[in-house]
């Protein structure tokens, strides 16, 4: 499933430049109001991206389709006053505009070779601490798993090597026998 999250993040940083951030989600936007969590730090606009479960049935052999689960997050920091005669109440249609450029881009986007067409789902707006605005979809994308038949071999056969060592005459060490033979005379070449 990470590959899905790769794939992404390449195709969505290629394709909105003006995005600073594509990252797997992993809780950072989370972890912003939290004390002593280490992570690394998160700009704005940024896509999270998560790919939480997938369900799976059995085809022939070792081969299975499933229906995963991608959730994307666009996450906008809002620090413009937007309301009635304000100088930047357009930028409420500038967010709108980017989440509905990055749907674009997902909406029947085929992940991978054998992977399906995504399709939203669902999605949800909602607000976070520090002014910040997520834009959060759920897409399903259907995939293929293909393990390729194993091949079984045979434990090998046990091999016992054994060595005889006898001792040189006139000395107190041990030799090979392809030495004793060539001091005896007969040199096995």
């Amino acid at each position: 499933m990470e590959s899905i999250i790769y794939q992404l993040i390449d195709y969505i940083r290629q394709n909105m430049p003006e995005v600073s951030l594509v990252d797997e989600d992993y809780g950072q936007l989370e972890a912003i109001d939290k004390e002593g969590v280490d992570t690394y730090p998160v700009t704005f606009p940024c896509v999270l991206i998560d790919t939480p479960e997938a369900e799976w049935t059995g085809l022939a052999d070792r081969d299975q389709k499933g229906k995963a689960q991608v959730n994307v997050r666009l996450v906008i920091d809002c620090y413009d006053d937007t309301h009635f005669g304000s100088d930047t109440m357009g930028r409420i249609l500038e967010r709108a505009a980017m989440a509905e450029r990055l749907h674009a881009l997902l909406q029947c986007y085929r992940v991978g070779s054998e992977g399906g067409a995504m399709v939203r789902e669902k999605s949800r707006f909602y607000t976070w601490s520090h002014g910040i605005k997520v834009y959060e979809s759920a897409y399903t994308v259907s995939l293929t798993s293909h393990i390729p038949a194993t091949v079984t071999v045979p434990a090998p056969k046990r091999v016992v090597v054994t060595a005889s060592y006898a001792p040189l005459r006139g000395t107190r060490g041990t030799v090979a026998p392809c030495c004793l033979q060539r001091e005896q005379g007969q040199d096995s070449r």
